[in-house]
């Protein structure tokens, strides 16, 4: 092995020498891998977060100051290098919870096990099915006719992680009967929002961010306001059936829908089970592993 090592450092070194490359030795390989997979595991976190959706604010902040940097615009560079400091600490204070979070999920986990595994058993999620949508749209109008009232999350490409923690754990599969019974009233799991992955109810009495928008009616309650609090911050489609009229509505991108028919409904949802899903070239390399492994089961 020593003379292996030797050999290498003896032909890296004089291929650095005839390319006139700058002298890389080993512990700078192990250093460029360290900082390659804390960077990789920063942006699965800011992409699982809301931090992903600050981060293109930030972004589009950093592209105006490089505007004026290359106009000279002197008054906004000032302006940007005197705040540069307060907006690192404001970054640590609205990034607190899930800075905590992503510290205590590194304690738990076991780091190397997670970092060289492969898991090709586990299956995909995905998006929803044609019965789940369903399944959902009837139970929502089928408690709309009861006046039993509902606050329904679809969790998107977003993954609303924190919002389930608040809430009491369920992973059942969805069924319009598992959604009339959670929303029953004066049952333990009735108040709050349920938060839907896939084709499974994944936690019951959620709490959800109020929308500060001014444009929201004012006869309209608070399980109206939570819904487009939770469209503001992720990519979710949520559900509201009325307790007072019985009355369904849906809102998405920090809009909300009011009094929309099932056939509505159902478009809305088929738009998101149709929208193609940002997959990482790292898993789509996993899937053409799994793909391989299963294509020799059959042959074998």
């Amino acid at each position: 092995m020593q003379n292996i090592m030797a050999a290498l450092d003896t032909f890296w070194e004089k291929a650095s020498m005839y390319m006139n490359l700058p002298q890389i030795t080993l512990t700078d390989v192990v250093e460029i891998f360290i900082i390659t997979v804390l960077f990789y595991y920063m942006l699965v976190w800011i992409k699982n977060t809301r931090a992903w959706m600050l981060l293109k604010g930030i972004l589009v902040i950093l592209i105006f100051v490089g505007i004026a940097a290359v106009f000279q615009m002197n008054t906004i560079i000032w302006i940007a290098k005197n705040t540069l400091s307060v907006a690192l600490i404001a970054l640590v204070v609205i990034f607190q919870p899930e800075m905590r979070k992503a510290l205590e999920g590194l304690g738990r986990k076991n780091f190397l096990a997670s970092l060289f595994s492969i898991d090709f058993s586990k299956n995909d999620t995905g998006k929803f099915s044609d019965k789940t949508i369903n399944e959902l749209v009837k139970a929502c109008y089928e408690m709309g006719k009861v006046k039993t009232g509902a606050l329904i999350v679809v969790e998107d490409e977003i993954v609303l992680s924190e919002y389930e923690r608040t809430g009491i754990a369920v992973d059942g599969i969805l069924t319009s009967q598992l959604l009339i019974n959670i929303f029953e009233k004066n049952t333990p799991l009735h108040d709050g929002a349920v938060i839907i992955r896939g084709d499974r109810v994944v936690s019951a009495t959620c709490y959800l961010p109020l929308t500060d928008s001014l444009s929201i009616s004012k006869d309209l309650g608070t399980r109206h306001r939570a819904a487009v609090g939770i469209s503001e911050v992720s990519d979710s489609l949520t559900i509201v059936v009325s307790e007072e009229n019985g009355k369904v509505s849906i809102a998405m991108g920090g809009e909300l829908y009011r009094n929309v028919d099932a056939e509505f409904l159902k478009n809305k949802l088929a738009y998101i089970q149709r929208r193609e899903k940002k997959v990482s070239k790292i898993e789509l390399w996993k899937r053409r592993l799994k793909d391989v492994k299963e294509s020799r089961q059959k042959v074998d």
